[in-house]
């Protein structure tokens, strides 16, 4: 495994080192050692997975309000999703900053959000599916989300969504909170 830091602090693209041959590939996609040595120590305690059957579905964007932040590592076993964190930490150096990344099976990538960052994507095919390790339990009454077409923020979406929740919809207006 590669970490790639990027701008946002503790946002950290993981490449996996993906072995072939004659049977096809393998990849391991976690290792707490490994997380641990570059500075993302990390311990799985739910593991979730998200099956899109429409091109176009966006969920997001979601994160849990402290002290009951939600770290983490996300992947996209089946189809392919533009997948976006957002700082909401007001203490960073990148609040409200955003990146996106294409992630599918072929790109060998999973990628790290620590606590504090928003959670979206839009899937880019049909039966696209994700997958989740989280390092904190779901915990209702602090989940929150900011909406996926917040202006403040200017999202680069890769289309306009076929399926968005109602919840996704309605979130507040960061300018509104």
């Amino acid at each position: 495994m590669r970490f790639e830091p990027t701008r946002i602090p503790g946002v950290v693209l993981i490449r996996l080192d993906v072995k072939t041959d004659a049977r096809g590939a393998f990849a391991r996609t976690f290792c707490a050692d490994e997380m641990a040595a570059a500075g993302l120590p990390f311990t799985v305690v739910q593991a979730n997975l998200s099956r899109n059957t429409a091109q176009h579905t966006l969920r997001g964007l979601h994160y849990q309000r402290e002290p009951h932040g939600e770290p983490k590592i996300v992947s996209c076993p089946r189809g392919s999703i533009w997948d976006v964190a957002v700082d909401m930490r007001p203490d960073s150096p990148a609040y409200r900053q955003w990146l996106a990344f294409e992630l599918s099976p072929m790109s060998d990538t999973v990628l790290h959000l620590p606590t504090g960052v928003a959670h979206g994507f839009m899937t880019l095919e049909p039966d696209s599916e994700v997958h989740y390790l989280m390092g904190a339990a779901y915990v209702p009454g602090a989940a929150t989300g900011v909406r996926w077409d917040e202006p403040a923020l200017g999202i680069d979406w890769p289309a306009i969504p076929s399926v968005v929740s109602d919840a996704d919809r309605h979130y507040a207006l960061l300018g509104a909170a």
